[in-house]
């Protein structure tokens, strides 16, 4: 299975992060060893992607990876830099594994290095200077860290600009074989080489020095198609074994012809599968940690239990074999207690040897080892048979104990262990049916819902977007509303001159269910509307207007009696599906909605119930909820056929 990027494949990915130019830069996400997701605004098409994964596999995901909540200090570093700044091009270092980003911001020039190659890392670069780096290491010729200048990895023969000469050179300089030569000496790595060998018909193993000027030309030509169609019509296919992806390329390979093989649109989608494939594998071959060390110890414990057992079973056989031999041993026992009284110990020993069935004799422990009813029997001499006899049975009882609490041991680690299992297993039975989120669109970095019109009411979530929201969205044509109540959010009604009348009572409604009105669990409430002329951040001479709020000059148009009242429900926009939160008004033909009101005592926020009942991340409920906490009053969801 293929384990990394060929220079070839960050060719062909360059070749579509060329869409990204031009972009900006909106947020950086940073977690794991080395996983960094860039979200970028791209002019026409929304939010994208461009994901870093493993320090290894750079790719523009078709779904979102889930992001942590709390930027680590590698991702707000980046983040303080890179804020708003706009991607410029985006190249190929050489031909090498290395991608380089240029962002540009009113206080400088930035670059994003990406390298792929001896366990990967990413750089943040201004003037030439390392701002910040996933990895910090020194090498002989190579210092990476912050505040160090950025060297470039010494570059390499550059298949895609080379000329035959220069190609020939390469190739005549080695001593190896052509395989090896393609992929070293003309940096081709291993897969183009061997497909370069099968495409000209030459054996692999062929020494260099033996390969004809003809066959190095036909070499040449065939690295030239190769170089030809990943840079202009690249044809991403992946090449499937027992039903898995088992390698990858931007062009066709004949050295796989014997794989099944399936064409991708973009090399992104065919890395974007392949990395979901090794996250599978990732996942079944995982073994938690706490489960592994229970492993290791029940095993060890099985082991001592074992041991306990057989050394058990080994004192009552000695004991036994004592007593079938009685005579026996009672005749060796006699003779040494007396002999051990009157001999030296030496004298002793010499004797004792001279006994047919005496195995050895250690006169300063009273100790004699005999071979008595097939099994190797130590015996205090000093003691008589039974005395003997009955201290080996005790020593097996002791051992006996031992195995009785070596196994009370192990059944309580193996409980622990099966808790441990069915844990894991229902987390993963969890996540197997983990709610997916809806696409996401740019407004919802504000509150919002959809009219039954169409038209899009966006509203602020503190003073900093509702700066934002009057300063950046609102236009000619546009309709505000606003609350008379502190911390009311502006609210824009887009098109909102040509809305209805139920349209913008519907975003006065949503001005004044966002405010503190429903904190206070008002029962109802009012707001008014303007026209965009009429807002102003412009204070009168001796005011001052903080932040987040505007002055209002001229006429206010109010609705009253608006309910503190609102409604999470299914709809669709645009093609998706999405979960919105908003007046009774914005909901006609909804078939899967709950009415909401504020909560009271231990109502709470809901969301996880909300979540669970939509098949949404709770997260994507909580963001839209208004704030304080809510009560469900109702609940309607479709009948089964439909």
């Amino acid at each position: 299975m293929k384990k990394e990027m060929s220079s070839f494949d960050v060719r062909s990915m360059v070749t579509e992060m060329a869409g990204l130019e031009g972009a900006h830069m909106d947020k950086i996400f940073h977690w794991g060893a080395g996983n960094v997701l860039l979200r970028l605004n791209v002019q026409g098409e929304g939010k994208k992607e461009l994901f870093f994964k493993d320090k290894k596999w750079l790719y523009c995901p078709a779904t979102k990876p889930e992001t942590p909540t709390m930027p680590t200090s590698f991702a707000a570093i980046l983040r303080k830099y890179s804020d708003n700044a706009r991607v410029g091009k985006v190249r190929q270092v050489g031909f090498d594994r290395v991608v380089e980003m240029e962002l540009f911001k009113s206080d400088g020039d930035y670059k994003l290095v990406f390298e792929m190659f001896g366990g990967g890392n990413l750089f943040l670069i201004k003037d030439g200077i390392i701002l910040n780096c996933l990895i910090q290491k020194t090498w002989k010729d190579r210092v990476v860290r912050p505040g160090e200048q950025y060297v470039m990895p010494k570059s390499r023969f550059d298949p895609t600009e080379s000329s035959e000469e220069s190609f020939r050179e390469a190739f005549r300089s080695s001593d190896s074989d052509a395989v090896r030569t393609l992929a070293t000496s003309v940096n081709l790595g291993g897969q183009y080489a061997e497909e370069i060998c099968r495409r000209i018909g030459i054996d692999k193993n062929t020494p260099a020095s033996e390969v004809d000027d003809d066959a190095v030309s036909r070499m040449y030509g065939a690295m030239r198609d190769i170089v030809g169609k990943v840079l202009k019509i690249p044809e991403p296919t992946a090449y499937y074994k027992d039903g898995k992806i088992e390698d990858f390329a931007p062009v066709e390979l004949m050295s796989h012809s014997d794989l099944e093989s399936k064409r991708f649109d973009t090399m992104s989608n065919l890395i974007h599968e392949f990395m979901g494939q090794i996250s599978d594998a990732e996942e079944e071959a995982y073994v938690d940690p706490e489960v592994e060390k229970l492993n290791r110890r029940i095993s060890k414990q099985e082991e001592t239990l074992e041991e306990y057992r057989q050394e058990e079973e080994e004192y009552r056989r000695k004991a036994e074999a004592v007593y079938t031999e009685y005579q026996k041993a009672d005749e060796l026992l006699k003779v040494l207690a007396q002999q051990s009284a009157r001999l030296t110990w030496d004298k002793l020993a010499e004797g004792a040897m001279k006994i047919p069935y005496v195995k050895s004799i250690d006169p300063s422990k009273n100790a004699v080892t005999a071979e008595l009813a097939g099994e190797s029997v130590t015996l205090n001499y000093t003691l008589g048979v039974d005395a003997n006899a009955s201290e080996l049975y005790g020593r097996g009882k002791e051992v006996g104990e031992k195995a009785k609490r070596a196994a009370e041991a192990l059944e309580d680690r193996r409980a622990e262990l099966a808790k441990k299992q069915k844990g894991i297993a229902k987390a993963k039975a969890l996540a197997a049916g983990k709610a997916e989120p809806t696409k996401q669109f740019w407004f919802e970095r504000y509150k919002w819902f959809i009219t039954p019109q169409g038209k899009l009411v966006i509203a602020g979530k503190d003073a900093h977007t509702n700066d934002n929201i009057v300063k950046k969205h609102l236009k000619e044509g546009d309709v505000y509303a606003h609350a008379d109540v502190h911390g009311a959010p502006s609210v824009i009604l887009k098109d909102g001159s040509k809305a209805e009348d139920s349209e913008i009572r519907a975003a006065c409604h949503f001005a004044i269910t966002q405010s503190k009105a429903w904190v206070a669990a008002l029962a109802e409430g009012g707001a008014f509307w303007v026209y965009p002329d009429q807002v102003s951040k412009t204070p009168n001479p001796g005011e001052f207007v903080p932040r987040g709020a505007f002055i209002i000059r001229g006429k206010r148009n109010y609705e009253y009696h608006l309910p503190m009242e609102l409604m999470v429900g299914e709809i669709q926009y645009q093609g998706a599906r999405k979960i919105m939160c908003g007046p009774k008004e914005a909901f006609v033909d909804c078939t899967r909605y709950m009415t909401i009101v504020p909560g009271k005592g231990k109502a709470g926020r809901k969301s996880n119930e909300m979540a669970k009942f939509f098949n949404v991340p709770e997260e994507e409920i909580s963001r839209i909820l208004p704030p304080g906490d809510v009560e469900i009053t109702r609940t309607v969801e479709p009948e089964p056929d439909q």
